[in-house]
């Protein structure tokens, strides 16, 4: 099969995973969006093998997806909504822990009928500002823990040194009841000095970190679909562009429907990181991008912008061409990719 593939060293892969899960026993796998580069049910299938007893998924529509390859508690991340009728749906489940980060919604779900008391999480507003529900109220959610079945606080941090704010936060939502905290973004032992100060257990949902940990057990290729010998000046591609000198135009699987070409905005925190963006903004502006395929160890210039599912990079007269249906590597963000196979090794 011709495409983007992700090779995986399983052994060394899995061997990462068995440790991490050996090292942080709270761990909670999340499995959302693309499932990292791997799939939301491949995902199940490992967190079933290393026997977490929870896992995080995005949203209620994901559920499903991972449902027959997980035996545990499943938890849906994104906030719980009365007007998502999926969501309403997982509220009678009894497998399915839900997020609610809004006093109004917490008022519908506790009146769904039938003495519905539904396994929910309350999110505690963090500095992100993304969701959940302000330290200062959370004393006004004491009529409400009868009616349900109260699971924990999830508390989401940002990135970079958020200690001082997870003890603060961690504080106000014991004080008003004990019960477990699930953390998104703090470092397994601060977690764990935290629960031994206040008497909660702690729990840490992890995605980048667990799945993409050992980056040396997976590799991305894409295969050679075509090679074609070109003339300096004469011209290639969607948009005619002319070719910089005497060479070979090498059309490669991988496009915009891979994630070739595309990546996650960079935070340029930095001076060097927002020299970097201007310079590959420029360079793009102009026609001409580094793409992320290597062949005969380096990386390639785009012809142009990929394709939906090829592209063309061109390559120096000078360089001996791969042959159609080789394997050359491919660079991509998985977390943004869709491959087209994964095999194992």
């Amino acid at each position: 099969m011709s495409g983007v593939t992700l090779n995986i060293q399983a052994d060394q892969w899995r061997s990462h995973l068995d440790r991490y899960a050996d090292r942080v026993p709270g761990v909670v796998p999340v499995a959302k969006g693309n499932g990292y580069g791997f799939g939301l049910a491949r995902l199940a299938r490992e967190a079933e093998r290393i026997g977490a007893p929870r896992l995080a998924v995005g949203l209620p529509s994901e559920v499903d997806q991972v449902r027959e390859h997980f035996s545990g508690d499943i938890v849906v991340l994104t906030p719980w909504r009365p007007d998502d009728h999926e969501a309403v749906r997982l509220a009678r489940d009894p497998r399915i822990i839900l997020t609610v980060s809004r006093l109004a919604d917490l008022d519908v779900l506790t009146n769904l009928g039938d003495d519905l008391r539904p396994r929910m999480l309350i999110e505690v507003q963090t500095s992100m500002l993304r969701h959940g529900i302000k330290a200062d109220n959370l004393p006004g959610l004491a009529e409400w823990f009868d009616l349900v079945t109260f699971e924990g606080w999830t508390i989401h941090l940002p990135m970079g040194d958020t200690l001082a704010e997870a003890k603060e936060l961690t504080a106000q939502a014991i004080g008003v009841r004990r019960a477990p905290v699930w953390y998104s973004h703090l470092d397994w032992a601060q977690a764990v000095d935290l629960s031994h100060e206040h008497g909660f257990e702690p729990l840490l949902r992890v995605g980048t970190a667990l799945w993409l940990g050992q980056r040396e057990a997976l590799r991305t290729t894409a295969t050679v679909l075509d090679v074609h010998p070109v003339r300096r000046g004469s011209r290639a591609g969607y948009w005619q562009h002319k070719v910089p000198g005497d060479g070979w135009i090498v059309v490669v699987a991988g496009g915009t429907a891979n994630g070739v070409g595309l990546a996650a905005p960079s935070p340029g925190k930095n001076v060097r990181g927002r020299a970097v963006a201007a310079a590959t903004g420029g360079l793009e502006a102009l026609g001409r991008a580094l793409s992320p395929y290597t062949i005969a160890g380096k990386k390639r210039w785009f012809v142009e912008p990929p394709h939906m599912q090829s592209s063309l990079v061109f390559l120096p007269g000078d360089v001996e061409p791969p042959a159609v249906g080789d394997e050359v590597p491919v660079e991509v963000r998985l977390t943004t990719a869709s491959v087209d196979q994964t095999l194992e090794r």
